[in-house]
């Protein structure tokens, strides 16, 4: 092979990474590494089939979609992902804001509620791609680690409270959690003692199984074990609820039709539901991503999600994210590539061709079970006593999150989430830290006097920080702060030095407020300082036509300069601030 020829593959290559990054992995695949994704694989494999088929119930749908649900999008996202081991498919979240969305819109119509499924997964993913060429993967991190712990807090509660009638064996009509409790304890008499022999049963052995074999599939096992009972006792014959036949085979390509009426509220439900699933599966790669010590590409991730959720909706399945259980699973397994999502959707290929059969003898209730148990791992109790001994703000943020799903429901609690989270953004750049600095016995450089009781000041000189850009929204917050400096520093006062390092912007308000302090420090008789980024606030001044000379009586490259030029015009003996 030439050089040009080299070249101009590994040309190739390079474009091939871009748009799909797991493709080259894959042609590169080391034979080393097969031992280790088929046990990783089959293992996923094993925790995929029973969440599924219960996931599916969760979203009101066949149990066979669930399954469909980890073939194309497993193998999508091998192609389009750029994490080593996040495994994608059917997410209690996203089951849960599905049904919400589309309940209504069906009417009770069976093919419709499918045709409108498939439409919002198809938007979903659509949604995602067209975001990530947008570059908005930093959406990930717009709704704040509280926020989406206190919303997935609600996701579980709710999920629990819509399988309690699966477990007593009766029908529960009721919208929200509230009056679906309400709804179970009125009816408690017509309790079905078998079923609920089952569900209970199925629940106990789940909880041992997780405390006492935390590496056996114990979903897997639990459901195999309830089907077997079913079978051999003929619990149908007593009432027992079953999943009944599932159709074999694997699923036929195909795009949906539904009413064109019902396309805006499909399309407002798919923007949240996006926002949703991308936030909880970047929480899930970042996590693993960082225990393995590699890195993922944002907005990559983002089109390999909406690749799969498109992979989803034209292979007759549901929105999908990333599954935190099947990525754990994954790791404690010792997979090493993205070979071992191939794996597991091979592996659920052959049940659906082969295995189906013994899938309608699983009892309602053993899945009902399975999705608390699931749920349990959306509860986040850990995370809520941590914000409560650190920031009581955040606590407060999550609490209002878990109730917003409580009281309007998971899809409309979408809104309430990202209010919070729009709040709490206005409220942290509209109120920035303004910080007084002084020395500190011991410590090098200057400091906050706020958070070192300690620290001294100079005598006739402020030194004041703002951490943020000074414009529109929080220049008179700035100014307000300054102005309570000075009162503090008294009639002593010669200079206010502004470290401009932090300040990494300033508009036309930044300016005026400016140069408002610096016309009241003149009738005070002191000066308004400037303390780095000389550069650019001359650039800036130059560009925008403004006097710099109307704000700054003098500017200095750092505070250190500025505070040794303070004590040689001011003849400064026993200095109490040392800049370091």
């Amino acid at each position: 092979m030439t050089k040009a020829q080299g070249a101009s593959l590994a040309a190739s290559g390079g474009r091939l990474a871009r748009f799909a990054p797991g493709l080259p992995a894959l042609l590169h695949y080391r034979p080393a590494d097969l031992p280790h994704d088929l046990i990783a694989g089959l293992s996923v494999a094993a925790v995929a089939l029973p969440v599924g088929v219960a996931y599916a119930q969760l979203a009101g749908l066949d149990p066979v979609t669930g399954l469909y649900a980890s073939l194309l999008p497993l193998v999508a996202y091998a192609l389009f992902g750029t994490s080593k081991q996040l495994i994608v498919g059917p997410d209690a979240a996203t089951c849960t804001l599905l049904a919400a969305s589309v309940v209504p819109l069906a009417g009770g119509d069976p093919g419709l509620y499918l045709a409108l499924t498939l439409a919002l997964t198809l938007l979903t993913g659509v949604y995602l791609i067209g975001a990530s060429f947008l570059r908005l993967g930093a959406l990930a991190d717009f709704l704040s680690k509280p926020i989406l712990v206190g919303y997935l807090n609600g996701i579980s509660l709710s999920i629990m409270a819509g399988q309690l009638g699966k477990l007593f064996g009766f029908t529960v009509d009721a919208q929200g959690i509230l009056p679906k409790l309400v709804e179970v304890v009125n009816g408690i008499e017509q309790t079905h003692w078998p079923t609920l022999a089952v569900g209970l049963g199925s629940f106990a052995v789940l909880l041992l199984m997780r405390r006492l074999l935390p590496r056996l599939p114990a979903a897997l096992v639990v459901l195999v074990l309830a089907g077997f009972a079913a079978w051999f006792w003929g619990l149908d014959d007593l009432g027992v609820a079953v999943i009944g036949a599932v159709p074999a085979g694997l699923p036929a390509l195909g795009w949906p039709s539904i009413p064109l009426h019902l396309l805006d509220e499909i399309a407002a439900a798919a923007a949240g539901l996006a926002l949703i699933s991308f936030s909880s599966t970047m929480l899930t790669a970042r996590a693993f991503a960082a225990k393995n010590r590699y890195e993922i590409q944002v907005d990559k991730e983002m089109a390999a999600l909406g690749a799969a959720n498109i992979a989803a909706g034209l292979t007759q399945s549901f929105a999908i994210a990333g599954a935190d259980s099947r990525t754990a699973m994954n790791d404690s397994a010792g997979g090493r590539t993205r070979a071992v999502g191939l794996v597991a959707a091979g592996t659920i290929a052959l049940v659906l061709l082969f295995l189906t059969e013994p899938l309608r003898f699983l009892p309602i209730a053993a899945l009902g079970a399975v999705l608390i148990v699931a749920s349990l791992s959306l509860l986040n109790l850990k995370t809520l006593l941590e914000l409560l001994r650190v920031d009581r703000l955040e606590f407060a943020l999550a609490l209002l999150a878990t109730f917003g799903v409580i009281w309007v429901g998971a899809l409309k609690a979408i809104l309430v989430v990202v209010t919070l989270a729009l709040a709490r953004f206005i409220y942290l750049s509209a109120r920035p830290r303004v910080e007084v600095l002084g020395g500190v016995a011991g410590l090098a450089g200057l400091h906050s006097i706020d958070r070192h009781p300690g620290a001294k000041t100079e005598p006739g000189l402020v030194l004041l920080r703002l951490n943020a850009p000074l414009v529109f929204f929080n220049a008179a917050h700035f100014k307000q702060q300054a102005l309570a400096a000075l009162a503090t520093a008294g009639p002593d006062l010669r200079w206010l030095v502004l470290d401009a390092v932090p300040i990494t912007g300033v508009d036309y308000t930044g300016y005026t407020e400016l140069a408002d302090l610096a016309e009241i420090l003149r009738q005070r008789g002191a000066e308004l300082v400037l303390a780095g980024r000389m550069a650019e606030v001359e650039q800036l001044c130059r560009a925008s036509g403004i006097d710099e000379r109307r704000v700054f009586s003098r500017s200095f490259p750092s505070l250190r300069a500025a505070v040794k030029a303070y004590r040689r015009q001011h003849a400064v003996e026993s200095p109490a601030v040392s800049p370091g």
